[in-house]
């Protein structure tokens, strides 16, 4: 196992080596604000920076360092963000109903660049545009199709690239042509974080890692939050832990399912074997329901590259060991790479692969971005800050969308190891 990692070999995110996690200065606990957010990512920073900068007195807490859930886990990859297409929203909800989603995933998707350009916040974004492989020509068939009917007035710029052309988006032969999406986007996730933080502490909140909420206590006009600091009372609350939402918040911890997504860093590579094999920038996904994802580090010196490699959960070491194998599988000439990076972080998904926002019992909420969520978690953290704020913008196409659970569900996702075997087998037959 140890002979496909190189000898400093790290299982933390590679993002961390430019980033490392931030050393925030020690701040007085306050007795009482405005908002408390628990959870200190994309999601709970961006609500902080809109309460904040319109004069609330604002409280981030988190159980770990600022950023260290899958914020800075990800790899950077920015699509609109919703995954059923047109036809299943419109069977669900309505055509109008579906139409509102598809283009609150754009918003979201425009959004983060211009949010970026505005703030000024250093963090390698560009757009690249997305190289979707097709893994059988079935797959290939159905995504061509797909973009050659779009929906009037939601089509985006995309086009299809047939197997035999292929080569000019990928260096490999194990897909079967693809669609190229030219407006998704990708970014340092760790910068983003870093970049994010320093504007929320710049706008006056204060940012408490290694601060764990141990209970939360409602009298139906404020909320006293118990942690290991001390006891604060606020007037809202907005809880935004997605993947690692725990058993304080019970009705949300219902309404998500924490999968592990796991990723590796290739030590550098020569320029010409790197351009051999990712002759673009783009980022890339395929067709799988176990899905691939990666692309070019910033530099273009290592590829980064994630998935879901096993039916449970397992370790950094395993994973890596085995995503390095499909890295090879796709791209022989790697066969004497080695990884320096290996690492996980929990995504959160929904029983309808929706992202969700709200408000349940006075707790405002955001989460459910089902493995999409870099710029999603963050155009609905601000939303949410809106709608704490009382602003007629924070409403979104989100918002009556029923928030799913099913019977017996208590957060722990005992019943995922099926699906993800019935996955496979269909992958395997190129369903």
């Amino acid at each position: 196992m140890s002979d496909v990692f190189t000898s400093d070999r790290k299982l933390a995110p590679y993002w961390w080596d430019r980033s490392p996690r931030p050393e925030l200065a020690e701040v007085a606990f306050p007795e009482t604000v405005d908002v408390a957010i628990v959870g200190s990512g994309y999601t709970g920073l961006s609500a902080a920076l809109v309460v904040a900068r319109a004069g609330r007195s604002t409280l981030v807490l988190d159980a770990e360092h600022a950023g260290w859930g899958c914020s800075t886990r990800n790899g950077g990859q920015i699509s609109t963000s919703i995954k059923p297409d047109h036809e299943t929203l419109a069977r669900r909800h309505g055509g109008e109903a579906a139409s509102a989603i598809i283009r609150e995933g754009q918003s979201a998707l425009a959004w983060i660049g211009d949010f970026i350009a505005g703030e000024g916040i250093d963090c390698d974004f560009k757009v690249p545009g997305r190289f979707h492989a097709a893994h059988s020509p079935r797959q290939y068939e159905r995504l061509a199709r797909a973009i050659a009917s779009q929906p009037k007035g939601l089509a985006v710029p995309a086009h299809a690239v047939p197997r035999d052309e292929q080569r000019r988006e990928i260096g490999s032969d194990a897909y079967f042509g693809g669609v190229v999406f030219e407006k998704h986007a990708c970014l340092d996730p760790g910068r983003f974080h870093q970049g994010l933080l320093e504007r929320v502490l710049g706008a006056g909140a204060a940012v408490m890692p290694y601060c764990p909420v141990t209970s939360i206590e409602s009298d139906g006009t404020s909320h006293t939050l118990i942690t290991a600091r001390g006891k604060v009372r606020a007037r809202k609350v907005v809880v935004a832990t997605n993947g690692y939402t725990s058993g304080l918040f019970p009705w949300q911890r219902r309404r998500v399912i924490p999968i592990g997504s796991y990723m590796i860093a290739t030590e550098p590579l020569a320029k010409d074997v790197m351009d051999q094999v990712m002759p673009t920038d783009r980022i890339v996904s395929d067709s799988r329901r176990v899905v691939y994802y990666y692309r070019p580090s910033p530099d273009r010196r290592r590829i980064l590259f994630g998935g879901r490699v096993t039916s449970g959960e397992t370790d950094p070491l395993r994973s890596g060991t085995l995503l390095h194998r499909e890295l090879v599988r796709l791209f022989p000439e790697l066969s004497g790479s080695r990884i320096s990076h290996s690492w996980m972080g929990f995504v959160a998904y929904t029983f309808d692969t929706l992202a969700h926002l709200g408000r349940h019992k006075g707790v405002y909420y955001a989460m459910g971005y089902c493995g999409s969520g870099v710029s999603m978690a963050a155009y609905l953290g601000n939303r949410v800050g809106q709608k704490v704020l009382g602003l007629p913008e924070g409403r979104t196409a989100l918002d009556d969308i029923p928030f799913q659970t099913r019977p017996f569900y208590s957060g722990r996702p005992w019943f995922l190891a099926a699906p993800v075997a019935f996955y496979r087998v269909c992958d395997r037959l190129g369903l």
